[in-house]
């Protein structure tokens, strides 16, 4: 059975950096597409950034160009750093696997809270 643990997170100002981090087991790492999804205060769960195997990204509008998502295919970890977090960035952040292209289910972590705010 697939776990994903996020780990980072937290209470930080505006145009702070910031990085979360999701270790994941249980599984063959390169079948899964790895993801973070973001949750805010009455808004319902949305992607935030992707990254397959071969690197290959996607980015929500919102974040692109402040936001990198990274996996490290020999550690089986991935990683979201941000470079200018914004107050509407606070969310409840959730790591995904995503093996439905292979037939898999999607897995979840239990998500870390990042909060801007100054």
């Amino acid at each position: 059975q697939v776990q994903l643990v996020e780990s980072g997170g937290g209470l930080v100002q505006p145009g702070v950096s910031l990085k979360v981090s999701c270790a994941f087991s249980g599984g063959r790492f390169a079948r899964y597409i790895m993801g973070w999804y973001r949750q805010a205060p009455g808004k319902q769960r949305e992607l935030v950034a992707q990254v397959a195997f071969s690197g290959a990204t996607e980015y929500a509008d919102s974040v692109r160009g402040r936001l990198t998502i990274s996996r490290d295919n020999a550690k089986s970890t991935v990683d979201l750093q941000s470079n200018n977090l914004e107050p509407e960035d606070t969310a409840v952040y959730y790591c995904s696997a995503d093996g439905r292209n292979r037939g898999l289910s999607q897995y979840w972590g239990q998500g870390t809270q990042v909060t801007v705010s100054s």
